[in-house]
């Protein structure tokens, strides 16, 4: 099989990596604007599998071109970008995943459900980890239980030794982090679809060994979840965990608007204030210090007429021995292990297809524990 990787940054050279080493892949394709850094990237973690290409992202006609040659496309490139490249997977009839993010670009790919039907490929959107990894374990606690009140979904990535006062550094994009803390956040409340504001709903929590902790809404985690599970799940909802302190100063820089799109003037230019504020964040907060990603998803309902709780726990560390950071793996290797599970036959839905229903969680969940991605499950 033959798989493309669109974006040479973190999340996409992890994909990459994870590919290259995956049973029964010939090529991966890693393209990027900046060619150098692909090759670059390539000949780091290349295993003569990986090759580098240049590719315009925004030229549909390019990327279709291009597209031609493979079998699957993994988009590691901002969401802004995803629902063109679903029209140029389409019109290649080439499998698509991406790692989304977005409520709105992952609407209107769901609108070209037909067109990918007709073209026999599925496209599957946020495959990353929140959203991703956790809409697969979602599908697969729900599935233990005769009915499910309430899930609770709590993700967040950490630095290990964190840095006050923010206790945060970069390890995904600031165009990601931003959106998260800025759009609205879906939850289910009764039974039903519900929109509350990002950065609300404050809670403490605590993990062990790690200490205490906070956690709040954000938006996109949940994805599809609030859809499909819609009328099945009462209560469903997904909060960002960062240390204590965090939520308040971040909202604050925030709340003065430094996350807006709309224009001020700057000695007579305009500026807008999110590119500046994204710069700062990329500039103040790339330490590159050792991280770690923590999940946690607590279901409570009803099995074999008795009340039951059950509890998935992932506390995962950055990967010495290959450098690649916990985000860049828990984020990476589930759109990889997803891209490669289709090119296999094992995903046969067809489609753009929410990945809780696509998905099979437990051998999903296999292969993370394949590359040391291990989750405590606990009932009670």
């Amino acid at each position: 099989m033959k798989i493309a990787v669109i974006g040479s940054g973190l999340m996409g050279r992890a994909a990459a990596y994870d590919l290259s080493r995956a049973d029964d892949v010939e090529m991966v394709g890693l393209y990027d604007f900046d060619l150098d850094l692909a090759q670059e990237i390539a000949r780091k973690y290349g295993n003569d599998i990986i090759t580098a290409g240049k590719i315009d992202a925004g030229n549909e006609d390019e990327v279709t071109k291009i597209l031609m040659d493979y079998d699957a496309c993994v988009s590691a490139v901002t969401y802004r970008y995803n629902p063109g490249l679903t029209r140029a997977a389409i019109a290649s009839k080439t499998h698509f995943f991406d790692l989304g993010g977005n409520n709105e670009a992952v609407a209107t790919q769901f609108a070209m459900d037909e067109e990918a039907k007709a073209a026999d490929i599925v496209v599957i959107p946020d495959c990353g980890l929140a959203p991703g990894m956790v809409s697969v374990l979602a599908a697969a606690g729900i599935k233990e239980f005769d009915k499910v009140r309430s899930l609770k979904i709590r993700v967040g990535g950490l630095p290990q030794n964190p840095r006050p006062p923010l206790n945060y550094q970069m390890v995904f994009s600031s165009e990601g982090l931003i959106n998260e803390y800025w759009e609205p956040v879906i939850v289910l409340d009764n039974g039903e679809k519900k929109t509350v504001n990002p950065m609300t709903g404050l809670e403490e929590l605590e993990f062990d060994g790690i200490g205490k902790l906070e956690a709040f809404y954000t938006s996109g985690g949940t994805s599809t979840l609030p859809d499909t599970y819609k009328g099945v799940v009462d209560f469903l909802d997904y909060k960002t965990i960062r240390y204590p302190g965090h939520c308040l100063l971040f909202k604050a820089m925030l709340d003065i608007g430094l996350g807006s799109r709309s224009e001020v003037k700057v000695d007579g230019m305009g500026v807008e204030p999110r590119k500046v504020f994204k710069k700062v964040l990329e500039k103040n907060l790339s330490f590159g210090d050792p991280d770690m990603v923590l999940v946690r998803l607590i279901f409570e309902g009803d099995k074999d007429g008795r009340n039951m709780e059950l509890v998935y726990e992932i506390v995962d560390r950055q990967d010495t021995r290959t450098g690649l950071t916990s985000m860049m793996r828990t984020t990476s290797f589930p759109i990889a292990i997803i891209a490669w599970m289709a090119c296999q036959g094992r995903i046969t839905h067809r489609g753009v297809v929410p990945q809780e229903i696509a998905v099979e969680p437990q051998f999903f969940m296999s292969q993370l524990k394949k590359r040391n991605i291990n989750i405590k499950v606990t009932k009670s």
